[in-house]
C-alpha cells in the first residue's frame, strides 16, 4: 500500500509501492518511488527511481522534508536523503544568486553505505 498526504501531487506515469509521500511533496510523471519515504514539501524529479532491491534484499529510500531531486536520478537504497538537500546536475546553478536552492548544491553531499555523492 501507499500512504498520500494532503495537497501531494502524483502525477502521470508514477508508480508509488509500500511508500509514503507527505504533505504538499510532488512526484510529477515518469517516476517509481517504492520502499520509500517522501518528506513533505519534496520534489521528485522526472524519471527518478527509487532502486530498492540489491539482489538479496530490499532496502528503504527516505528523502527528507524540502529536499530537490533532480531529474533523472537512480537512488540506490538504502539511502537517506537529508531536509532541504539538493541531487542531480542542476543546469545553471552558478548563476543562482547566493542563498538560492542552487548555491547549496555543492556543500549537500548525501552520505550512504557504498557512495557519498548522489
Amino acid at each position: 500500500g501507499a500512504e498520500i498526504g494532503e495537497l501531494a501531487r502524483i502525477g502521470n506515469f508514477v508508480e508509488v509501492k509500500a511508500a509514503t509521500v507527505e504533505t504538499g511533496a510532488k512526484v510529477n510523471h515518469l517516476a517509481y518511488i517504492g520502499d520509500a519515504r517522501v518528506g513533505a514539501g519534496a520534489n521528485v524529479g522526472a524519471g527518478t527511481i527509487t532502486c530498492n532491491y540489491d539482489g538479496v534484499a530490499k532496502h528503504r529510500t527516505d528523502i527528507g522534508a524540502g529536499a530537490f531531486i533532480g531529474s533523472n536520478s537512480a537512488l540506490v537504497a538504502p539511502v537517506k536523503i537529508g531536509d532541504g538537500a539538493v541531487s542531480g546536475v542542476l543546469r545553471g546553478a552558478a548563476q543562482w544568486p547566493r542563498g538560492s536552492r542552487g548555491s547549496r548544491f555543492a556543500g549537500e553531499a548525501v552520505g550512504r553505505r557504498r557512495q557519498n555523492l548522489v
